[in-house]
């Protein structure tokens, strides 16, 4: 295994965890707070869909995403994150759609990457967290991951079983 099959890896098993955690959830149940103050998984998806692509597209400028729906974006910035109640939010299945086609675009990115071109230095404003272009891909990878740590507080919420 080269760090890009590693970082492959990496990719591909955070998106199967968003889909276990997401399995037996309605719409409804996207939009549980663990607390007042806490982001609905809704907000969480649209953020994680956001995010990825910017930060691949601004390190990687021949990446190629899907096109998101209007207002998608602004729905999922951090001034809606608090609304109460939440309101305009997609469904479950359309937030599955976008990250795993949006996923799947930076897996092909990172198909067409060299083990030399994860060693580049990364642009924006992850690079003093990730200064090269692996660390910025796995990443992308964990920012998934701590978000689907906080879906299992609203899945224990909802007394929903332990995935793991």
């Amino acid at each position: 295994m080269n760090g890009k099959d590693a970082i492959q890896s990496s990719l591909r098993s955070t998106q199967q965890l968003v889909g276990w955690y997401l399995d037996d959830l309605s719409d409804a149940d996207l939009l549980t707070r663990t607390s007042p103050t806490a982001n609905h998984i809704a907000w969480q998806l649209g953020h994680l869909i956001t995010s990825e692509i910017h930060l691949v597209k601004e390190n990687i400028s021949e990446s190629q995403f899907p096109d998101l729906p209007d207002g998608f974006v602004k729905q999922h910035d951090k001034e809606t994150s608090a609304i109460e109640p939440p309101t305009g939010f997609s469904g479950k299945e359309v937030y599955l759609k976008l990250f795993n086609s949006v996923r799947e675009a930076t897996l092909a990115c990172v198909d067409k990457l060299s083990d030399a071109d994860l060693d580049k230095p990364t642009q924006g404003t992850m690079a003093k967290f990730a200064p090269r272009l692996g660390d910025l891909l796995i990443l992308v990878s964990n920012h998934t991951l701590m978000h689907g740590g906080q879906f299992t507080s609203v899945r224990r919420k909802l007394d929903k079983p332990v995935i793991f």
